[in-house]
């Protein structure tokens, strides 16, 4: 199904849209790689329906290991030569100091350095209906997927990267049907994802901007009109949207914390932009006024 242009339906809030597709690993035993596993750890990807050929993947044996990590090392130690050179210079105000990497601890060492599943899916399990546009190695070089996530549903919609078609729904499922999910650190850019279906199956996707959409598939949401605010917290909606030059109102949502999330995203309107994500939010409590974040209020 080929639209010029997604929408949600009348009636549904779109929450959140950013661009997605199946994890890579980055341990050196399975560093580029990925897998489609059932609940036996059984490769599966033979089995999932409509599916084309692609890439298959061997873990690295240890030898392998040691060799890739070389080469790493010494382009490290490469790097840091020239990075001090650098921040030598940097002291005298010659050039900016070079930033350092920050390191995180495998989350998950079974799922994350022994093997890298991206799908864990028992047989008739949601999982398992996936687009295989997800999926870098199989898809067309060019070709994006995004995940849109609204009141009422998950909707994965692809579309070529060359601005001539509209975007093409590709997969969808309701909204209750997601039980939950975790961001995951260890991971390129950060920026891993396990969403967590009620089934039991689970995937695991790269996600550009992860905090907009986790915060709504991590806990229920609970959107809130005019009508379930204080007066106060309108004051402050108004004022959110005034100030912002807001065409329509901001999305409202109390959070777990009992806080209340003022939100709107830029490159909302169709069709989908590569990074778009929050614009602009205010975190307020009982009578409007700001609050410090919580650690469930993003």
């Amino acid at each position: 199904m080929s639209v010029t242009a997604w929408q949600p339906q009348p009636g549904e809030t779109q929450l959140a849209r950013d661009l997605v597709a199946f994890a890579t690993g980055v341990a050196p035993q399975v560093s580029g790689m990925r897998w489609f596993r059932d609940t036996n750890r059984l490769d599966v990807q033979d089995h999932l329906p409509g599916w084309p050929e692609g890439p298959r993947y061997a873990p690295r044996t240890k030898p392998e290991q040691r060799t890739r990590s070389a080469a790493r090392f010494g382009l490290r130690g490469l790097y840091a030569v020239v990075a001090g050179g650098l921040e030598t210079l940097a002291g005298s105000g010659s050039v900016t100091k070079v930033p350092r990497a920050i390191g995180h601890p495998p989350e998950d060492p079974d799922n994350e350095v022994e093997d890298f599943p991206v799908l864990w899916a028992a047989p008739d399990s949601l999982a398992r209906t996936l687009p295989w546009q997800l999926d870098p190695g199989r898809r067309p070089a060019g070709y994006l997927t995004y995940a849109v996530v609204t009141d009422r549903r998950v909707v994965i919609l692809g579309r070529a990267d060359d601005g001539r078609a509209g975007p093409e729904v590709l997969w969808e499922c309701a909204r209750t049907d997601i039980a939950g999910a975790e961001r995951r650190n260890f991971s390129k850019e950060n920026s891993d994802a396990v969403i967590r279906f009620t089934d039991g199956s689970w995937c695991r996707l790269h996600v550009s901007l992860p905090y907009g959409l986790l915060r709504y598939l991590a806990t229920p949401h609970e959107l809130l009109g005019d009508d379930r605010l204080s007066p106060g917290q309108r004051e402050a909606v108004a004022a959110f949207t005034a100030r912002h030059a807001l065409a329509t109102r901001p999305v409202v949502s109390r959070r777990p914390s009992g806080n209340v999330l003022v939100e709107y995203r830029t490159g909302d309107g169709p069709p989908p932009a590569p990074g778009s994500g929050t614009g602009g939010y205010q975190l307020m409590g009982p009578d409007g006024e700001d609050v410090e974040d919580q650690p469930d209020d993003y």
